[in-house]
């Protein structure tokens, strides 16, 4: 459970990163000469976190602790936070970056599947930086329909191609947002690209890339855009034997390398993964290996870790949140 305590720490944790500037990996497209390359500039609006699409979610992860806990001793600093940095302006500046040259795949599609999750908490809280999100939201989910529209296979990877993961978050947004033309794509394009699928090879998870499992990525899906008889019926031809075998935490041998941080995440993600799939005990002991190197660590994992722990900690009473009219 993401207590207020936690949520606290965990907040503090993304209040110092989306304000730090470096170390950044700079993921941008030339086309001439002398271009602009300043950070700052570019992404007036996420340009900490030492990339950008970690600096969307650790704004998400600020928006997801105000909504549960807007009494909270730091719920003012996240709101300034978000004042300084959620502007229209800003946002403006991001839309522009992803009208220009370097914008057309740039963070495709997980960045793009984060800023529309941002959005969709925005929604749900009813809050002020929905409107000033707005604009870029509504450019990435008809990239977002677009993309999948001609997309004839998914990425089954474990890293930041992951359709499945990207297509639940954009669900959220679709649903938030009342985008029919989007919710529509996804839901067709995930029956095209999952529904025959059988015997997941679950066997071969994961990899050293991984921060993410393809095979409950793609069953966390299919479960959100078929009813009941038949996602049981295609859970039992895709995943036979179950998924416990993906219940034991991944041996990390070094918590500071880049790639090995990442099954730090994967921990979290199979967790939130599992809580939507119905396994509580499952999703405890993942987030019990995970949650000790979440802060305080390397900034190779700090840099992005607390987001998914509160994705993984606060799921529940999201899935409670959904229930209410």
């Amino acid at each position: 459970m993401l207590t207020e305590d936690l949520a606290s720490k965990l907040a503090r944790v993304a209040l110092a990163n989306i304000v730090r500037e470096y170390p950044r990996h700079i993921q941008h497209f030339m086309s001439s000469a002398g271009e602009e390359l300043g950070e700052r500039t570019l992404h007036p609006a996420f340009y900490g976190s030492y990339d950008w699409h970690s600096a969307v979610h650790m704004h998400w992860l600020l928006m997801r602790v105000l909504r549960l806990y807007p009494v909270a001793r730091i719920a003012p600093a996240i709101a300034d936070a978000l004042d300084a940095h959620l502007t229209p302006e800003a946002i403006a500046k991001e839309l522009e970056y992803f009208r220009g040259p370097a914008g057309r795949t740039f963070e495709r599609p997980y960045g793009w599947a984060w800023l529309l999750e941002l959005q969709a908490e925005a929604l749900a809280a009813k809050s002020r930086w929905s409107r000033a999100l707005a604009p870029l939201a509504t450019e990435l989910a008809q990239r977002f329909a677009d993309y999948l529209r001609i997309s004839p296979y998914p990425v089954r990877a474990g890293a930041h191609g992951n359709t499945a993961f990207a297509c639940a978050l954009a669900l959220d947004y679709a649903r938030a947002a009342a985008d029919t033309a989007l919710e529509f794509e996804i839901r067709k394009s995930s029956r095209r690209w999952y529904g025959a699928d059988r015997d997941a090879p679950i066997a071969y998870e994961p990899s050293l890339d991984d921060f993410l499992s393809p095979s409950l990525m793609a069953a966390v899906l299919m479960g959100q855009i078929l009813e009941a008889g038949e996602f049981h019926a295609w859970l039992q031809r895709f995943a036979p034997q179950g998924f416990g075998a993906l219940a034991e935490p991944p041996t990390v041998v070094d918590h500071a390398d880049p790639k090995q941080s990442h099954l730090d995440g994967l921990c979290l993600t199979r967790a939130w993964c599992f809580q939507r799939l119905g396994d509580g005990a499952a999703a405890e002991q993942l987030i019990a290996a995970a949650l000790p190197h979440v802060v305080g660590g390397d900034y190779a994992g700090e840099h992005w870790l607390a987001s998914f722990a509160v994705l993984a900690l606060s799921s529940p009473a999201i899935a409670e949140a959904r229930k209410t009219p």
